[in-house]
């Protein structure tokens, strides 16, 4: 088993790691202050092209494998969740799904865009009264004959305000339950599509979230994915991958946290030695280094699987479990390392703390992810 990377991998962490040292570290804080949005950053992004990085060259992708995703998601993680979250809902959910089961003509029409950062989407999936219970849709598209008309609500929509293209899951027929659940191509120029307010959150406070409103919008059928009914399968199947990228964001957040944390060490004194020389901070470091190795390997592993065309739902589940909980972990031992500069924004490491808790809930909660581990399981 070789656990190389290859010298393209290699340029690609490297271009990533540039991207967020140079272009995203200088005003983070500023921008989580602030509550801003990081469109000059996003949209250099794009032009990087790690916006549609896994999509076929020729839908203006990058052609590259979920491997290199994983890496420049962890290098950017470090420094930017709320930037990296864009990144993610694009590739994983937005243009995979599009370009997966998607038809040419919405390929040509939609993914092109999307994959060359010109745009970017949204995935909107989650509703007042259908977070984890995804199967409770309460957002209608009622079948008009050449069109779906839409009516419903979504909630804490990634890129709700910032994004053109959405994939929206409505119920056409509830007597068949989840089977009658349809994933709608939507743009924000649609009649009847309106952007509700900005959460006001706990981290990730730079990215673009957003409840959107549906009042009658008319999306024609060609703006379908999928056959009838297709809406609830395309959406577990979709999130099956998008948990790689978030995994692969709470990976960066928490080596993020970890190469903070060392460098401190190495530099505050106590007691007449730097702390790194003090066994509770040396043990401290050594679990934060084996955990964050253990996410990587995980993260990697569904990575793989993926590219291989292997099953990767409970590769990637445990990768997403595994992940997000480190991250949380680690980002309390950083502020504990920090002590009192920990706990003040200039130090960054209460910050990552922050955006560390939401890779526990969004696409899929711990529990969520639990559930669908055990359910492997005990299929043998």
């Amino acid at each position: 088993m070789n656990f190389d990377l290859s010298e393209e991998h290699e340029m690609i962490r490297q271009a990533a790691r540039d991207f967020a040292q140079n272009e995203l570290l200088p005003g983070v804080i500023e921008r989580d202050n602030e509550q801003k949005f990081p469109e000059k950053e996003v949209r250099k992004l794009g032009e990087l092209g790690f916006l549609g990085m896994m999509v076929d060259p020729k839908y203006n992708g990058g052609g590259m494998d979920t491997i290199s995703y994983v890496l420049a998601m962890e290098e950017i993680s470090k420094i930017d969740a709320s930037t990296s979250v864009v990144m993610s809902v694009n590739n994983s959910l937005v243009c995979w799904g599009l370009e997966t089961f998607g038809s040419e003509e919405q390929k040509e029409k939609f993914l092109k865009p999307l994959a060359s950062g010109e745009i970017h989407g949204g995935f909107c999936l989650s509703e007042p009264e259908a977070g984890s219970d995804a199967t409770s849709q309460k957002t209608t598209a009622i079948d008009k004959g050449d069109y779906y008309l839409l009516n419903g609500t979504k909630n804490w929509i990634t890129n709700g305000k910032s994004g053109s293209t959405f994939i929206v899951m409505a119920q056409t027929d509830v007597e068949k339950g989840h089977k009658g659940i349809n994933a709608l191509i939507v743009t924000s120029d649609m009649e009847g599509f309106q952007v509700g307010k900005k959460e006001d959150k706990l981290g990730i406070r730079g990215s673009d979230t957003h409840s959107l409103m549906f009042q009658d919008v008319k999306v024609p059928k060609a703006n379908r994915i999928g056959e009838e009914g297709f809406g609830f399968k395309f959406a577990m199947k979709t999130l099956a991958g998008g948990r790689i990228g978030i995994a692969s964001q709470a990976l960066g957040i928490a080596s993020g946290a970890y190469e903070l944390s060392l460098k401190y060490a190495k530099e505050r004194k106590a007691f007449g030695t730097e702390i790194m020389n003090h066994q509770a901070i040396q043990f401290k470091l050594a679990d934060m280094a084996t955990r964050i190795e253990a996410a990587r390997l995980f993260c990697l592993k569904a990575a793989w699987l993926k590219d291989n065309g292997l099953p990767y739902d409970q590769a990637s589940s445990m990768a997403k479990l595994f992940a997000s909980e480190t991250a949380m972990w680690a980002t309390v031992e950083a502020v504990q390392i920090h002590g009192g500069y920990g706990y003040v924004k200039e130090y960054h490491v209460e910050r990552l703390m922050r955006d560390a808790k939401i890779t526990q809930i969004y696409e899929g909660t711990s529990e969520v992810q639990r559930i669908v581990i055990g359910r492997n399981v005990l299929k043998g």
